[in-house]
């Protein structure tokens, strides 16, 4: 593949990526909060997380060996019509069980578009641009998830006069088949841009991963670390609404700040994982994601926590395209589809045992307890891959 080719390819990725995103904020925003109006308890509150990964879990290695199989590109353009249809079906939901199925759907689309993300951009990225390709995913998800964010409450507070009389049109389905509609663009983008990246086989590579050290041990921190930060997904925003006394637009003006960050630097950040080494920012993020959860108990505004939270940001902007690009670092080629399969199964496996964890330790010993415990595993993580993770040649500098 050329540079020019490989610049196309990339940019057609990010293109329908902003667009897949645009939900996805909001949707995190809303569900729990529109599972306590229809009556989820907590717990149930965080099934609607754990369903989703879970079905990540169970897909993410057939995926994996399917794309290094049969290709990327069918995989993408699969992920993206099931965004599309699982958009379609939230907007009809109104009962726990269908938010449920509806989260499984999306768990399936997901592992069949991610995953494909991540080897489409590490074939098309040079090994000295991969932090950077990396950052550059992540900025444009998190471009389209700030678009969402607008169209979706200026459609919730969206009315229309009627025979005279003002009707509310602002409702979660008039929302999710507008996101819907996106996702379906973002299909029909990649159908006619996105070209096929699997590279040509070569002799050896289609050889199982060889389980060295250094990828075991990214596999297990990945586990840990992602089970550990899913604890906090399903009760963050109760927590806020309670002790802040937050409506839903105030929270989301707290959250813009973080976005902001994942919208504008990873690109800039990933090119310090080129130069500097995926270690030392993969700590970077982890140290200061501990240091930040125990602060989170302790503020006092909202304006507090949209600070800490876009200082978190930043740092995992900086550690988040390096551990991406050194799963690419560290296996063959032809091995990238089950290299992300497993990586990306570790660290859904951990997401789908968070959250459950996470309401149990809310409901059982406080709202402050999953905020501490989730620090000190990340704490512990960060310090045994500074003790432990020894990265081969020049992977560990500009690799």
């Amino acid at each position: 593949m050329t540079q020019s080719d490989s610049a196309s390819t990339l940019l057609s990725l990010r293109r329908s990526i902003f667009l897949i995103s645009m939900p996805f904020f909001i949707l995190g925003l809303l569900l729990p909060i529109y599972g306590k109006e229809i009556g989820a308890s907590v717990v149930e509150i965080g099934l609607f997380f754990s369903a989703f990964s879970l079905m990540t879990v169970i897909l993410r290695p057939l995926v994996g060996w399917g794309l290094d199989r049969f290709g990327r590109r069918n995989f993408f353009l699969a992920g993206a019509a099931g965004y599309a249809v699982t958009m379609v079906g939230f907007a009809f939901i109104d009962q726990v069980w269908g938010i449920v199925l509806a989260r499984v759907l999306q768990g399936i689309s997901s592992s069949f578009l991610w995953l494909s993300v991540s080897a489409i951009t590490a074939d098309a990225a040079g090994e000295h641009e991969r932090g950077v390709a990396f950052g550059g995913i992540a900025q444009a998800s998190s471009q389209g998830s700030i678009v969402g964010v607008f169209i979706g409450f200026t459609l919730l507070n969206a009315r229309i006069s009627i025979n005279g009389q003002e009707t509310h049109l602002g409702s979660w389905m008039l929302l999710f088949l507008v996101y819907g509609a996106l996702s379906l663009a973002a299909f029909f983008l990649a159908m006619r841009r996105l070209p096929e990246t699997k590279p040509a086989a070569v002799e050896g590579e289609a050889a199982p991963i060889r389980w060295s050290r250094t990828w075991i041990l990214l596999l297990l921190v990945t586990l840990v670390t992602g089970a550990s930060a899913a604890m906090l997904s399903p009760i963050l925003i109760v927590f806020l609404q309670e002790k802040l006394q937050a409506g839903v637009e105030a929270l989301s003006w707290a959250f813009l700040p973080q976005g902001l960050v994942w919208a504008l630097l990873p690109a800039q950040l990933g090119k310090l994982a080129d130069r500097f080494g995926r270690k030392a920012m993969m700590l970077v993020g982890l140290g200061a994601a501990a240091v930040s959860s125990f602060v989170i108990p302790w503020l006092g505004s909202l304006a507090a926590f949209a600070a800490l939270w876009a200082f978190e940001a930043v740092c995992y902007a900086a550690g988040d395209p390096a551990e991406q690009a050194l799963v690419a670092d560290l296996t063959g080629r032809n091995q990238r589809g089950r290299a992300y399969g497993l990586y990306v199964m570790f660290a859904d496996l951990g997401a789908t045992l968070g959250p459950l964890g996470g309401a149990w330790l809310y409901q059982a010993f406080g709202a402050a307890m999953p905020f501490y415990v989730n620090g000190v595993i990340l704490g512990i993580c960060a310090l045994v891959l500074l003790a432990f993770l020894k990265i081969p040649g020049r992977q560990s500098s500009a690799a």
